[in-house]
């Protein structure tokens, strides 16, 4: 067999491939934008007291077995981000976007917007404001800054 025939399955194979991934691609977008749009049609606005929030397995959170069963196999393991809470006089365990979970403050009363057992977004927190956490820096952002700085004080040293 000659080189150009093995270079010819190796793009073949290469083209399905990518093929089955655009179709796999169009399917799980449409599935996303169904779970968004039910997610939007069940929002509303709580009021809940923050008594705690952490990173753990989903089997660690002491959630019902209903919720349980529902989670793929393969996020089963993955760590999600919880808070307990306290909803009138009830306390429950909820999941909190990546986003949402830095900026709940614990201890405190806030009004928050969730969707079934997840939390969205956060409106406003009594008795004070909603403290946005800092970005993280980037690493080659961390020695650009370094460097801006290091010439500044050289030209200051000058004069």
């Amino acid at each position: 067999m000659e080189w150009w025939h093995i270079l010819i399955i190796v793009l073949l194979i290469v083209l399905i491939a990518l093929v089955v991934l655009y179709f796999v691609g169009t399917k799980m977008a449409k599935k996303q934008e169904a779970q968004k749009a039910q997610m939007e049609a069940m929002k509303q606005v709580v009021s809940m007291l923050v008594i705690d929030k952490k990173k753990m397995r989903l089997k660690d959170a002491g959630l019902p077995d209903i919720v349980m069963n529902e989670v793929p196999k393969y996020m089963r393991r993955a760590k999600m981000y919880f808070v307990k809470a306290k909803i009138g006089p009830r306390i429950m365990t909820l999941i909190a976007d990546a986003n949402v979970f830095e900026a709940i403050p614990t201890k405190k009363e806030v009004k928050v917007v969730i969707s079934g057992i997840y939390i969205t977004e956060i409106k406003s927190v009594r008795g004070g404001s909603i403290i946005t956490p800092p970005k993280k820096k980037k690493f080659f952002d961390r020695f650009k800054k370094n460097t801006n700085d290091t010439s500044n004080t050289k030209k200051e040293k000058k004069k």
